[in-house]
Formats: C-alpha cells, structure tokens, sequence
C-alpha cells in the first residue's frame, strides 16, 4: 500500500469534522432551508475557499499530496481553524507528500548533561522533559517527587516507563490525583493527535494509540474527536498522596536536543506567597533529601 494513503483517513475525519462544527451563519451564508446533516456542506467550504466542489470533496477525502499552501490556507481559514489545528493540517499535507516512509521505531536520542545541569539547578519547581509520545524521560528531584503517583503506579511499573497518555487512560488512581481529569484528559490526546500529524509513521506511537483505542473506550472517543493542541500551558490542581493540594502553574517549551523527534521541558511552580508554595516547599525539602536527583528515566525510548 502507497503510504501516502495511511493518513487520508486522518485528513477526512479532521476536515469533516471542522466542517460539521461551522454553522451558515457563522461564515455569512443564509440560513434557510433544511439540512440533512449539520454545518457546512462541501460545495459550501468549496465555494468559500475559491476552489471547485469537485476539487475540494478530493482534498476532503484525504487527497491532499501536492496542494499548494495558498489552498490549504484558504481551506484553513474557511474552516476557522485555530493556530494548533492550521498547523496540523500542514503536517498532514507535509505527510502525504511522496517519499519513503519511515516506519521504523525510533533510536533513543540521549538528553545532553547540559540539560540534566539545567533540570538539576531547578529546586523549587518540578522539572522534567517528555518526548511527543509523552513519556518522561528526564526529571528533576521534585517532578519526581511530584509525580510520585504516576511513578509509583501500576501501569509504569509494568511498562518500566512513565508516561502520561497511559497513567490517564489506563490507570484508575490518575482521577483521584489530577483534580480537572477532564482537562487533562483532553489535553492529553490532543498532544498526541498533534504529534501523529507530524510523525504518522512512527511505529512507537503508532503502537501506543493502537494500546488505548483497544483497551480504553474513553480513550479511543476522545480520539474520535480529532481535536488537536501544540501550545499549552496554564494551572494544574493536583491531589497529592503527601503534600495535600496543590494548585500549579505550568509551562512547557521547546527543547531542539535531537533534529527527529520534538522534546519539551516543562515546569510546574506556585504562585508566590500562597500556601501552594509552601506545600510544594515542603515537597521540595523531602525530595532533596531522597538518594535521586535529576536522573533520567531507565527504559524509555526518547
């Protein structure tokens, strides 16, 4: 099979469902008449982006190899995309372009010291590196400390790695330590709707959604949705076994530490002067006593 094709279904259930979630009004069209199925209709989106319906119902269909940007963004801005979602519709054009595909799991991209110094000089927030697929590959003393039910869970401790999309999906306790599980939930899969868009080949991810559409049906509806996020960043509540409350602000950020997969280091820190930080103070205090500090994570392809 031309693997150009693997992703069409990606593209057609991404475009449709941006179609369906438009209504006539909000792209200045009259809104009389019944309509068998809500938001736009092909010939609608086609007309608007200044392409023909036949050309467009093609590129709805997942045919996208070869589309010049002016037409993508023209498609992108008819469908109101947001900034995430506009550049994902580039990764799946990117994809589908001719060319070998890689398939193969790839190699494990050690995490220079000069990061492990930089984790390791952070003691008042938690710290720590995810690779697309969302595991954690490198921590601080107290992301650990912080993660410690992540860790500590059943689900790591058979996978020999720690990883988020799993600890949320598979894992029951994840609910009784992430305040807003829904929030994070959703965030999660979208992160890894966004990396499948600019790696649709790479088999560990590949296998990973593969694991949850099969075992979680929560999993595998949030999926369905083909909502996407590649910026984030804001508060995290979190129930932990030890410290009690917590509410975090979070940031990620980009780290270009390999040219074939994305990284980001992310921290979580409280807002000064309130009883978070201390709680997290205190979390700090007991983590910078324990025999780890920054270390990366045994068993986990980067």
């Amino acid at each position: 099979m031309d693997h150009r094709s693997d992703n069409r279904a990606d593209i057609r259930d991404f475009l449709a469902r941006r179609r369906a979630r438009l209504t006539p009004e909000q792209v200045g069209l009259p809104t009389g008449g019944r309509r068998r199925v809500p938001g736009l209709r092909r010939e609608e989106v086609a007309v608007l982006a200044g392409v023909s319906t036949e050309w467009y119902t093609r590129l709805e269909k997942g045919h996208i190899g070869g589309v010049s940007e002016d037409v993508l963004d023209a498609v992108a801005r008819t469908l109101q995309l947001t900034d995430d979602e506009r550049t994902y519709l580039f990764d799946l054009a990117k994809a589908a372009q001719p060319g070998p595909a890689n398939r193969r799991r790839r190699k494990p991209v050690e995490i220079p010291p000069r990061v492990r110094w930089l984790l390791d000089s952070v003691t008042l927030s938690a710290a720590f590196v995810t690779n697309g697929r969302l595991d954690m590959v490198a921590t601080n003393a107290l992301a650990r400390a912080l993660f410690s039910p992540l860790f500590d869970s059943e689900v790591t401790v058979e996978r020999g790695r720690p990883n988020f999309a799993r600890y949320y999906f598979l894992e029951p306790g994840s609910q009784d330590f992430v305040d807003d599980w829904d929030a994070g939930a959703k965030i999660t899969v979208a992160l890894l709707r966004a990396e499948a868009g600019r790696y649709p080949h790479d088999r560990g991810l590949r296998e990973l959604v593969g694991e949850l559409c099969t075992v979680s049906d929560e999993f595998r509806t949030r999926w369905a949705a083909h909502n996407v996020r590649i910026h984030h960043g804001g508060v995290k509540r979190f129930r932990h076994p030890d410290a009690g409350f917590l509410e975090l602000t979070y940031q990620p950020l980009d780290l270009p530490v390999s040219a074939h997969e994305a990284h980001s280091m992310t921290f979580y820190t409280a807002e000064p002067g309130t009883a978070y930080e201390d709680r997290l103070k205190l979390l700090a205090s007991w983590a910078a006593s324990g025999p780890e500090a920054v270390r990366p994570v045994d068993g986990v392809d980067l």
